[in-house]
């Protein structure tokens, strides 16, 4: 059943819940047929939910992680390109420091293409030696062309290994710069495509949110619902125990009535004397509901389940399912399809609807819910073990079950402990 269909059940079933419990029966059964079958499926539903809740979560938070990762390193990235293009600039003053060296080495080096070229004969060199004032200054000239000469190819050298070595360094700078700036560039292209990711997956995270807060509204609208149908079961206890009441005051007031005319007092003052009896009170005012209910109590734990073979799929009380809080009357029992649903203890119907059947045993009452068919009639006595209908079929849960509760008074307490293991 999918969430839609739901719905409408809901409507339906709140639609025909503004007739009166005797006028509702039919209804009643059906109610009681869809309501555990639907609020197990809205469970289903909505553990589902909440697990792919998680998993986005979780993929949510990878995906962030991840982003977070990409943009340290850009930082890193963008730190590196700084420094590297501070060493650039660096580099740069450095290489334009060599270029104005590199001009002025040039121009020495025309210098003394010059004054080599002046001198490119061996008369000129031998007219520069001889102009001499003596020997050592001769001495010095010889030594000095040898320098000259030497020094030239040298300074030719330098400059052109400066040059090399400039272009060298400038050359990887630049390859190194691009280099950079496409690592930068593809990792931005990846940081874009993470966070219209993670946009993506908070938008879906958003939609799940969205839903399972809509499933735990439809959750708690059919819990509701079945505190009404529960509800309705009391109220036929409720009926019972006031009508034993309105028996209990009759027989009182008759009996304040003879006291007064034997004694002579009003019928008020001797009412007065003769104090109210609890509904418990009431209900075993007899001897035959004192006996039954004294029965009922020493078989704690002893009696019998309502159905031959079967397991108990749900408990009694209150539990909070995803934030929505639920209060179970009565325990669910998986059993056969249509297995006979028998009376657990000697006592009397009180009520016989499609579908629910309730039995007073004394002060207690058990009552059956979910039954396919229903094989009693209000007012009838049954014993112990008699069948009184059938378990429910459910289709979407796929199995059999009845619901089974007891109470004492309008009290209910779990059954369980009070059933035989």
């Amino acid at each position: 059943m999918d969430l839609k269909k739901i719905v409408i059940s809901l409507l339906f079933i709140v639609g025909v819940g503004q007739y009166s419990f005797g006028q509702s029966s039919a209804q009643l059964k059906k109610k009681l047929e869809q309501i555990n079958a639907d609020i197990a499926i809205l469970n289903k539903e909505l553990a589902a939910k909440t697990k792919e809740k998680l998993l986005s979560q979780r993929e949510v938070t990878a995906l962030s992680r991840q982003l977070n990762l990409r943009e340290d390193k850009i930082t890193l990235i963008n730190r590196e390109l700084g420094n590297l293009s501070n060493q650039i600039s660096k580099n740069t003053k450095a290489v334009n420091s060599l270029k104005a060296e590199l001009e002025k080495m040039r121009k020495d080096y025309e210098k003394m293409i010059m004054f080599a070229f002046r001198n490119k004969n061996a008369y000129n060199k031998m007219m520069f030696v001889f102009a001499s004032k003596d020997f050592n200054q001769a001495f010095k000239r010889i030594k000095y062309l040898q320098q000259f000469s030497d020094a030239r190819k040298i300074k030719a050298a330098e400059i052109e290994g400066t040059k090399k070595e400039i272009e060298l360094k400038i050359a990887q700078l630049e390859r190194d710069k691009q280099t950079q700036t496409e690592l930068l560039r593809e990792q931005q292209k990846e940081r874009d495509i993470i966070a219209k990711d993670r946009s993506a997956h908070a938008k879906e995270l958003k939609q799940i949110v969205r839903e399972e807060q809509s499933v735990k509204g439809q959750l708690s609208k059919k819990q509701q619902e079945k505190k009404r149908v529960d509800a309705q079961i009391k109220a036929a206890i409720a009926r019972e125990i006031a009508e034993e009441r309105r028996k209990a005051e009759e027989a009182r007031r008759k009996a304040a009535e003879a006291e007064a005319k034997r004694t002579g007092k009003s019928v008020a003052e001797v009412e007065k004397t003769m104090p109210k009896k609890t509904d418990n009170e009431i209900l075993r005012s007899t001897p035959e509901a004192a006996r039954l209910s004294a029965d009922f109590k020493s078989n704690r734990g002893r009696l019998p389940w309502p159905v031959s073979q079967g397991n108990i799929v749900r408990g009694y009380g209150r539990r909070v399912v995803e934030g929505v809080p639920i209060n179970e009357p009565d325990i669910a029992i998986r059993t056969a399809t249509n297995a006979p649903v028998k009376v657990i203890f000697d006592g009397e119907v009180v009520q016989a609807l499609p579908g629910v059947v309730v039995v007073k045993h004394g002060e207690y009452f058990s009552f059956y819910s979910n039954l396919g068919s229903v094989s009693v009639h209000r007012g009838q006595r049954v014993s112990r073990g008699q069948q009184i209908g059938t378990a429910g079929e459910d289709a979407d849960l796929g199995y059999s079950f009845v619901n089974f509760g007891l109470s004492q008074g309008q009290n209910d307490f779990d059954p369980s402990p009070w059933i035989a293991r």
